[in-house]
């Protein structure tokens, strides 16, 4: 019974330990949204930044960010984020008038979001002049 309740403990704990190690990602944007606000069209050329650390203890990859209709990523990190580094993504609206109500996902090696792929809100709305 004592060796059953020792293998037990091992494993959990080695689940757990395996579980909290690798590439974290943390954005600073509060929940993970980018708010533009009430912005004019002819004011503002809609590219935003939104910054992020690795808080784990190997490198974060950014493979890829997927856009959707009416965004576009000028840049993105092109190498390895090592632990305790940041990072920076830009998107960029085409700014047409109306409510933004949109979701990009940006593709990572992270082990705090699952399968890597982190879903980034991004709301505001523009208005014409």
């Amino acid at each position: 019974m004592k060796n059953r309740i020792t293998f037990i403990a091992i494993v959990l704990t080695s689940i757990f330990s395996y579980a909290q190690n690798g590439p974290k990602i943390e954005f600073r944007a509060k929940d993970n949204t980018i708010d533009y606000g009430t912005v004019s069209k002819k004011g503002d050329n809609g590219i935003r930044t939104i910054e992020f650390t690795n808080t784990g203890d190997a490198p974060l990859i950014i493979s890829n960010v997927l856009s959707t209709l009416g965004f576009s990523i000028p840049s993105k990190p092109s190498g390895a984020i090592n632990p305790g580094g940041t990072g920076k993504i830009e998107v960029k609206y085409n700014m047409m008038p109306g409510p933004i109500r949109k979701t990009i996902t940006v593709e990572s090696n992270a082990v705090n979001y699952a399968d890597g792929r982190i879903p980034l809100k991004i709301k505001g709305d523009v208005i014409g002049d």
